[in-house]
């Protein structure tokens, strides 16, 4: 009978401790959860040799690279991040956006003519960035970052040494923008069009022909939201490296006013609402896409105008 009542006892002890335990967890986890949730600040370029062509662009991909391979979420199966779909479509949105300054940098920035080599940094960058994002082991995202970051100062070496190169003309920030203005026209399509609308096909961009299927789950609706995000994050950093790389340029064709209005207006994209709503014109709740929208849209207006102006003699 002793035994009995001694059993009886410790029944309640186990389950309050087993009860401690998962509180424990559960508030460990929401604390990595909220730390990974909180948005990355401005980019410090810090200071740049003047002599080095480039000098600006390069730091500033080597920067977005380092910051998503010390913390990239996409690919986190493991860990209470897991259950994070904000942040990791954020991530989503800088890669783009590397990914695009990578390849005009492999194609047309690190090359004097069209008939040149591709310069092997530049072209290693591009093709370490080109890995699955959501890939954890075999080779992982984040090793596949780190190797980028790691050709992109190599390369940027060979601009101090004179055995690289990179040219700041017209055409090649031409080539540059018009990316930026084609991705940024597919962002934009999901934005305005975020309500869930199953199946529609619709305009991808201002190009004729260029089509997309939306299919945007209202369950969705914020990840949309938080890769626009990154988009305008990344390319706000961009355009503060392009100021000072193709700073004569501009000077020249009378077009720094069109970069400092797509630099206000990018800047104007970073805000975090406590939820991300999907209101009607007519309610009392927010339309968080359409306010996103409407500043990344007249910056994608003002991007066009900037081509215009870099095309004309």
């Amino acid at each position: 009978m002793e035994a009995e009542r001694s059993e009886d006892r410790e029944k309640p002890r186990h389950g309050r401790l087993i009860a401690l335990v998962i509180l424990v967890l559960v508030v460990i986890s929401l604390i990595i959860m909220a730390i990974n949730s909180r948005k990355p600040g401005p980019l410090q370029l810090g200071e740049l040799d003047k002599n080095v062509k480039g000098a600006a662009f390069i730091m500033i991909n080597r920067l977005l690279i380092q910051q998503m391979s010390d913390n990239w979420l996409p690919n986190d199966f493991f860990w209470p991040t897991l259950f994070l779909d904000n942040m990791p479509s954020f991530q989503m949105g800088e890669l783009e956006v590397v990914r695009y300054n990578i390849r005009v940098l492999r194609d047309n920035l690190s090359r004097m003519r069209t008939t040149d080599k591709l310069d092997p940094w530049a072209e290693g960058a591009f093709t370490a960035l080109s890995n699955d994002p959501l890939k954890w082991w075999f080779p992982s995202a984040e090793s596949k970052w780190r190797k980028a970051n790691k050709d992109l100062q190599t390369y940027y070496q060979g601009l101090k040494d004179g055995t690289s190169f990179f040219d700041p003309r017209a055409d090649n920030l031409v080539e540059l923008l018009s990316q930026y203005a084609s991705l940024m026209g597919g962002v934009n399509t999901r934005l305005i069009n975020a309500p869930q609308r199953k199946g529609t096909v619709l305009p991808d961009s201002d190009d004729a022909g260029e089509t997309i299927r939306i299919d945007i789950p209202w369950r969705h609706i914020d990840d949309n939201f938080y890769y626009a995000q990154g988009v305008a994050y990344a390319l706000h950093a961009s355009f503060r490296a392009i100021r000072i790389d193709f700073y004569e340029l501009l000077k020249r064709k009378n077009s720094l006013r069109f970069v400092d209005k797509i630099i206000e207006n990018l800047g104007r994209c970073h805000f975090e609402p406590w939820f991300v709503f999907n209101g009607a014109p007519d309610s009392i709740f927010a339309n968080h896409s359409l306010n996103v929208s409407g500043v990344f849209n007249d910056a994608r207006q003002k991007i066009n105008s900037l081509i215009v102006a870099l095309q004309q003699g």
